[in-house]
């Protein structure tokens, strides 16, 4: 196995971290809306283009409805057009290992704007609903994330997940713990097995012949808190069972406020396994992007 990190290609945050992210591992990126998480994320996707040469993909499991600018932000800052991977209840193995034919970046497989996603803001029966219509789609959104694993793909973004008060609560987090932990951070095999199902035998020689090492593939979540200043986010202890407890590496990303004025900056607060920057780096968002001062 190689221990290659995967850098976001920025110089000062590449060295806060070491050289990178761990591959095989979960990094976090959490702050408030528009405070760069987007812009920070669609980087590292886009750097993996350089490094392992293919860009990484984009799961977006936001369900209210408004824009998160992944296309506009991708397209301005680094001449990447999103296309979107159809959402499908039937499977379509015809050129799944075809290099050639494009298969589609982004995914947003919860696609009813405005539908609440906590325990607690639903009705039982909305909550059945919830978990019918997950079920129903969870061997297309395995088959997103398999076909490009099998193309070559090793870095993997997602977005979207709101605010709660326990993680637990989330259809959203608990869509994403199960897609992480039972088909990313699964042999390959396992995640063709989860896709094909009743075909898996017919197409195994395509299976064998594109194999991958899912311990090679990063993953990075963008959260968005409640918190807006980079000291209160400083501040939240990690609790057992949320994202951050699950997650090899931890940036945070807020506000800040010196001499009257406001700024933006991002403190790793977690890096496990690797040695980090203590630093909080100062950054600016600019029309070519973050900039760090």
């Amino acid at each position: 196995m190689s221990n290659a990190r995967q850098p976001f290609g920025i110089e000062e945050l590449d060295r806060a971290l070491g050289g990178g992210l761990l591959p095989g591992t979960l990094t976090v990126l959490a702050g408030t809306t528009g405070i760069g998480k987007t812009q920070l994320g669609l980087k590292w996707a886009d750097s993996g283009r350089l490094v392992e040469g293919q860009r990484g993909i984009l799961c977006d499991l936001t369900s209210r409805g408004d824009p998160q600018n992944h296309a506009d932000y991708a397209h301005r800052l680094f001449g990447w057009d999103l296309t979107d991977y159809p959402l499908s209840l039937t499977p379509d193995f015809s050129h799944a290992w075809d290099a050639t034919r494009p298969i589609g970046d982004y995914f947003h497989p919860i696609d009813r704007a405005g539908r609440r996603v906590t325990r607690t803001d639903l009705e039982s029966e909305e909550w059945h609903v919830w978990k019918t219509d997950l079920a129903r789609i969870f061997r297309c959104s395995v088959g997103f994330f398999y076909q490009h694993l099998a193309r070559g793909t090793r870095r993997i973004v997602f977005d979207g997940l709101e605010p709660t008060d326990r993680f637990s609560d989330s259809i959203q987090f608990e869509f994403f713990e199960y897609l992480y932990h039972h088909v990313l951070r699964k042999e390959d095999e396992w995640a063709a097995r989860e896709w094909l199902r009743e075909k898996y035998r017919t197409f195994e020689p395509e299976v064998h012949a594109h194999r991958y090492d899912h311990r090679q593939v990063g993953c990075v979540y963008l959260y968005t808190t409640t918190q807006v200043m980079l000291d209160e986010l400083l501040e939240q202890p990690i609790s057992q069972g949320d994202i951050f407890a699950n997650a090899n590496t931890i940036v945070l990303m807020g506000r800040t406020r010196h001499e009257g004025r406001f700024g933006r900056a991002l403190a790793v607060v977690k890096h496990r396994g690797s040695p980090c920057s203590e630093e909080i780096l100062p950054y600016r968002i600019t029309d070519e992007g973050i900039r760090f001062e």
